[in-house]
């Protein structure tokens, strides 16, 4: 499992209930949250790499993005950009259009296939998610239910842990 600053050592950290302690439980929920959304994902009708549906989510939530600024948002090179939309369009879940005011640029658009992979892979894995949550205790379901506001609200603030990418 995830450990941020190698095995647990309780006594030379001090009491284990500190931050870094929770840090270090919060990594491994994490790293097993991961696994779950993978292979949720690799369960529905069209296996698509994380790459792939993180540029089919970028695109659903700002349709009409040309290729420079998508690979740009998923921080990689024009020609693997490229490559990647070329796997996609060739899957006919993306189709580049003509942009309708600029002749010599072309607009990234999900197709309806592209938009029904995104449903069933969102659904598969909310139910995952679902099966899990239906399997915690009611008390410890309610403290991650009032737990997660504050920690997305610390992340908002723009609160970041050393090495943390600053976007």
């Amino acid at each position: 499992m995830t450990r941020l600053s190698g095995p647990r050592d309780e006594s030379a950290g001090g009491s284990g209930d500190g931050p870094l302690a929770l840090a270090l439980e919060i990594a491994d929920a994490v790293e097993s949250l991961t696994h779950l959304w993978t292979v949720a994902a690799q369960g529905a009708s069209l296996r698509l790499s994380p790459h792939q549906l993180r540029a089919l989510r970028i695109l659903e939530s700002e349709p009409g993005l040309n290729l420079t600024a998508l690979a740009h948002r998923m921080e990689m090179g024009l020609p693997t950009g490229s490559r990647l939309c070329d796997r996609l369009e060739a899957a006919g879940l993306l189709e580049r259009v003509l942009h309708p005011r600029k002749r010599r640029e072309l607009e990234l658009r999900l197709t309806g296939h592209g938009r029904q992979v995104l449903d069933e892979v969102a659904a598969r894995r909310s139910q995952a998610l679902a099966a899990v949550l239906a399997a915690m205790e009611p008390a410890a379901r309610e403290a991650l239910h009032h737990g997660l506001p504050g920690f997305l609200a610390a992340r908002n603030r723009g609160v970041l842990g050393p090495g943390a990418p600053r976007s």
